[in-house]
């Protein structure tokens, strides 16, 4: 009895041991003890096999079979985008016909080029403002569809240029921009404004009936040919005015009566249909021009003005004694206000800019209303118990937390923005085209345009690629960093 039970006692000991190296990590085999009688005897369960060294490096994938699936992604990556890069490169080393080496001369004549420095200038313009305004927009467009019942549907209305191309869009927003009030919505709305503010009435084309009464005055105009004193009365024929230009509150043309101490007036329209009427007489169913300006000069100066009523009558009533001329002024005859030439050489990079936000807007607010979506509300709830108001949540809260969001979309937008082509190409006319260029649409020309100049062209694809480069670069690093 003592001597098995002392036997066993040294297998139990090894057991435990075995158990406790287990524990600390340690590797061992499955124990085995030798009694005292000499035989050996195993204790316990067989402890678990550790694994081998190389196990892991086993599950791995062999090379090969990686490379094999890699190997068509990275064919077409070198066949799509670095050898067009590498023959660009050299291709802008050599002349226009690439038979003759050249260096660096094509990038010399690049940045002499005065059409590079107005495209680089134009870029930058882009640059500063397209990516902000249309970020801008989005978030606020998001920002308040989240507090309307109809925010998919101004969603889908916003987000719906993106399905339009940028032709189409170019051929929409020359319609828009068109110079003519009758068919550019812009100047229309423009026009129409002016109008409610200014009481000019304008009557283009507008001249005398004859010259009986009134001729060309010195400066533009008409003046009348005889003088008139208080007390009299004096006709003012008009013909050449087109029916579109009668305002609408023109009526019946009223002769003028004599009033003591007033010089009493009618202008009118003295066109009768089907010829009839008397020339120089205010005869049934001619329209008065109302807004007309008239001013009364006594020694080549102005004394008095007066403005003629939807009849045409108009009156002075506060001159003294004498003689006086009467004299229409040329803004009477001037052409109405039809708005700015957004197309022309001054506003055409500006008016694209508004094209491309137009078809922009709607992709910044889908992204930030995404961002805004997974913003915590217990974030923007704690922040107005606490007493901040809309803004200060806005301006504290809701933008610091969409910040990463904002940043990919100013981001893309400017690599978009430095690669703008097709619409500058479409929605400029050839007159002021020079005036809106950018590097792409310069590429274009120099290459495709009519120069024929390849090597030219290759050097500012190289440019515009080293631009487009450190955005890229930035993109690339902060997805490895949220990565991370």
């Amino acid at each position: 009895m003592t001597t098995g039970e002392g036997a066993a006692a040294p297998g139990r000991r090894s057991d435990t041991g075995h158990a406790d190296s287990l524990i600390a990590g340690e590797d061992a085999s499955p124990a085995t003890t030798a009694p005292a009688g000499g035989v050996p005897s195993t204790g316990g369960a067989a402890a678990p096999t550790a694994p081998r060294p190389g196990r892991r490096a086993e599950l791995a994938p062999k090379a090969w079979v990686a490379f094999s699936f890699l190997f068509p992604a990275l064919l077409l990556l070198a066949v799509l985008v670095l050898y067009p890069i590498l023959y660009s490169v050299k291709r802008s080393m050599f002349d226009a016909l690439g038979t003759h080496f050249v260096g660096l001369s094509n990038y010399k004549d690049m940045f002499t080029s005065p059409d590079t420095r107005t495209a680089i200038k134009n870029n930058a313009i882009w640059v500063l403002v397209a990516p902000i305004v249309v970020t801008a927009l989005g978030l606020i467009f998001a920002v308040l569809t989240e507090r309307v019942k109809w925010s998919t549907a101004f969603k889908t209305v916003v987000f719906m240029p993106m399905a339009i191309s940028f032709l189409a869009t170019g051929i929409i927003f020359r319609l828009v921009y068109d110079a003519d009030p009758s068919r550019g919505l812009a100047n229309a709305i423009i026009s129409e404004i002016h109008d409610v503010f200014s009481n000019a009435a304008h009557y283009p084309g507008g001249r005398p009936r004859g010259t009986q009464v009134l001729t060309a005055a010195p400066g533009g105009g008409y003046q009348t040919t005889a003088s008139v004193s208080p007390g009299g009365t004096i006709l003012l024929p008009l013909v050449g005015v087109a029916a579109d230009d009668l305002p609408k509150n023109a009526q019946d043309a009223i002769a003028p009566s004599a009033r003591s101490g007033a010089v009493n007036g009618t202008v009118w329209f003295d066109f009768s249909r089907g010829g009839r009427g008397t020339p120089g007489s205010v005869d049934r169913g001619e329209k008065g021009l109302p807004g007309i300006n008239i001013q009364a000069l006594q020694n080549g100066k102005v004394v008095a003005s007066a403005t003629s009523d939807g009849t045409g009558r108009f009156s002075f009533r506060t001159l003294g004694a004498g003689s006086y001329t009467l004299r229409l002024p040329p803004g009477n005859f001037a052409a109405r206000f039809a708005g700015p030439t957004w197309l022309g050489p001054t506003l055409a990079t500006w008016a694209i800019i508004g094209a491309y936000i137009w078809i922009w807007a709607g992709f910044a607010m889908v992204l930030i209303a995404a961002g805004l979506a997974a913003i915590p509300r217990e974030a923007l709830e704690a922040a107005r118990v606490d007493g901040g108001t809309e803004w200060q949540v806005f301006r504290r809260v809701t933008v610091p937390l969409l910040a990463p969001v904002l940043v990919v979309v100013i981001v893309t937008l400017v690599i978009n923005v430095l690669k703008v082509f097709d619409l500058i190409l479409i929605l400029s006319p050839s007159s002021s085209q020079a005036s809106a260029n950018v590097l792409a649409l310069e590429m274009w020309r120099v290459s495709f345009g009519g120069a024929q100049n390849y090597g030219l062209g290759s050097a500012l694809g190289i440019f515009l690629f080293v631009l487009v480069l450190p955005a890229m670069i930035f993109n690339i690093r902060r997805f490895r960093r949220e990565q991370q």
